[in-house]
């Protein structure tokens, strides 16, 4: 049952919510956003804050005036505010500031390889690219299996440490999925690991936003030894990602992003590298991604992510159970074992293209959903059951629209009357596919 009253509280925290959109006919309509998967809108405080503090806005570590000091002063503290966050080691973790995720994987990926050239990276049939691209050509990279349902296949991961007899360097997992939404035992799978002699890389970017994540102490088998994440997922613009890890990762190998700012002295002769984090933030770093990062982390503690989480989950349950009741309907997400999720699913209707779907979905209702392959190819063709012939057939006639999901994600400001919006469109569109194909094929380029 909705908690109206919380509803409305957390719909407040975001801007944007009753933005009108045109739609086909010339009207207009609140804007529906089942897209926070791939970015979330701001929180009103993180506005305000960046409002707040542009008037002190300054160069960091690179002056004596009295804005260059605040603004750096910020920009450290930020890292303990993070580090608080998701329980890093402030004596051994290293929080270094990057783009977004994937960079934040791609850095570490060029670390590693300078070390740990010849060792195998185990990532997982259900990875986002960026958590399988940066490996391939700098290590032997094998896959961890996923089942029919979708879920991880922590027997294969077993088998897969003990075929490579201790040459594993790093297991590279997601802890939730952006295309299922579900949670990896990301605990058992760092146990598992640590029990191999191998490290764990922890991909955030869909689990962050949604569950109080705790990177456990060193000492533990259930360390996560690397975690990444993304603040346009957690209501911050201004693109900022993290990267945390053991400062010893850091401490010997060259930095990725060679210049200014990453150096204690340079002549002809020598170069000597600044210490980690600093070494790894070559130029004038982003302040106010930080910043908005900064504020959204307060904004979640102030509001609670176990509240968040549970409120999620009631929204993604009820529109779960909705959509399988829908004739000609597919889920992919859906399971009735209970399966630790955030608040995402994936789903396909019978005949019609799944980029029409989204067409229709924008132009007819004002709703904004994801299509495609959600940067997951390996996944959802295995989901899909596509066969190496048909990938072949989508590989060598690119005029020819590729097969697909349609993904609804949301955000702790969405509430079921958005839901039920949502649901009786489909129920249209599924009760009328001739009649809604006819009229939006125009919008659909193959």
């Amino acid at each position: 049952m909705e908690n109206l009253e919380l509803s409305a509280y957390l719909r407040s925290l975001v801007i944007g919510t009753e933005t009108q959109v045109p739609i086909t006919g010339g009207q207009f309509v609140p804007a529906i956003n089942f897209d926070n998967a791939a970015t979330t809108p701001p929180f009103v405080s993180v506005m305000k804050g960046i409002t707040n503090f542009a008037p002190w806005y300054s160069s960091i570590h690179r002056g004596k005036g009295y804005k260059s000091r605040m603004t750096s002063n910020i920009y450290e503290e930020g890292r303990h505010i993070i580090g608080d966050f998701v329980k890093a080691d402030p004596s051994k973790d290293v929080i270094i500031y990057t783009k977004n995720t994937t960079e934040s994987i791609n850095m570490l990926a060029y670390i590693m390889s300078e070390e740990h050239k010849g060792k195998v990276i185990l990532s997982t049939e259900m990875e986002h690219l960026a958590n399988d691209l940066p490996w391939r050509d700098k290590f032997l990279v094998d896959y961890v299996s996923v089942d029919e349902k979708g879920y991880l296949s922590l027997d294969d991961l077993e088998f897969k440490l003990k075929k490579y007899r201790g040459k594993v360097h790093l297991v590279a997992v997601t802890g939730a999925s952006n295309v299922t939404g579900y949670i990896n035992p990301y605990y058992e799978i760092a146990k598992m690991t640590h029990k191999y002699g191998a490290k764990i890389l922890l991909d955030g970017a869909q689990l962050v936003p949604h569950v109080l994540v705790d990177m456990k102490p060193f000492a533990s088998d259930e360390h996560i030894d690397y975690l990444v994440f993304s603040a346009h997922k957690m209501y911050a613009p201004f693109g900022v990602g993290v990267l945390v890890g053991p400062k010893e990762t850091f401490e010997k190998t060259q930095p990725v992003y060679k210049g200014g700012g990453d150096v204690r002295l340079v002549s002809k002769d020598f170069i000597e590298w600044d210490l980690p984090p600093f070494k790894n933030e070559a130029g004038t770093p982003n302040i106010m991604g930080v910043m908005a990062l900064i504020d959204a982390i307060k904004t979640l503690n102030r509001t609670d992510l176990n509240k968040i989480h549970e409120y999620e989950n009631g929204l993604i349950h009820y529109a779960m159970d909705k959509l399988k009741k829908i004739p000609g309907v597919s889920l992919y997400g859906y399971s009735s074992d209970n399966q630790p999720k955030v608040a995402l699913v994936s789903f396909t209707i019978e005949d019609i293209p799944h980029n029409m779907i989204a067409e229709i979905l924008s132009r007819h209702s004002g709703i904004a959903i994801r299509d495609g392959l959600f940067c997951a190819h390996t996944y959802v063709q295995r989901l899909l059951n596509l066969t190496g012939q048909e990938l072949n057939y989508y590989r060598t006639h690119p005029d020819v629209t590729l097969p697909g999901m349609i993904r609804i994600s949301f955000g702790l400001y969405n509430n079921y009357e958005e839901i039920n919006r949502f649901i009786e469109v489909i129920y249209k569109i599924a009760g009328n596919k001739r009649q809604y194909v006819q009229k939006y094929k125009k919008y659909v380029i193959d």
